[in-house]
Order: structure tokens, then sequence, then C-alpha cells
């Protein structure tokens, strides 16, 4: 099992805008292909104006294949040319659960 974090923040002012445009067109062509969404969430403390996801997979390889076909989607560039001038900065990490932890 491995999860993805994704940390999106945004430039000051365009949450709103990039929730938005997310659940109208980037929500629908993740779910499609990434499947196991764990967690979306904004920021209320701390470091502010971020979105974190978390997204679960198989494996690196079940990843790779997943983000991959999403990628040939149609739908997917003219999403990510909405999204991406509303960016600051993006992190992505893969965490690995301990031996002692089992979500599913």
């Amino acid at each position: 099992m491995l999860v993805e974090e994704r940390i999106y923040t945004l430039h000051v002012g365009k949450q709103a805008e990039y929730l938005d445009i997310y659940e109208r067109e980037g929500l629908p062509v993740q779910q499609q292909y990434l499947g196991r969404m764990l967690g979306y969430y904004t920021t209320e403390v701390g470091p502010l104006n971020q979105v974190i996801h978390l997204w679960g997979y198989d494996s690196f390889e079940d990843r790779l294949k997943r983000r991959a076909a999403m990628r040939k989607d149609p739908r997917w560039p003219p999403y990510l040319k909405k999204i991406q001038p509303l960016f600051a900065h993006q992190e992505s990490k893969l965490l690995l659960p301990t031996s002692f932890f089992k979500p599913w």
C-alpha cells in the first residue's frame, strides 16, 4: 500500500477559484482513474492557502499506471492549463504505512 500526499499552495485569494474548477473538471477525471481518494482538505491554521489531498494505491507501479492513464485523458490538459497559474507551490510525497497500521 502507498499513499500520495499532494500539497498545493495557492496564490492568495485563489483557493475558491481552484476548488470550483477542481470540483467541476478535475475531480471527475481523478475519480475515474485514481480511484481511492483518502482525503481532500484546506488549511485553516498554519500555512494558509493550501489544499492537501491524499490518494491510496496498491503499489508504486499501480500509481504509475493510473496516473499515466489519467494524463492520456483529453480532459486533463485543458484542466491543468486552467489551474496551474493559480499555484504558488506544489509538493508531492509518497508515504508508506508502518507495520502496525492497516488502513484497508
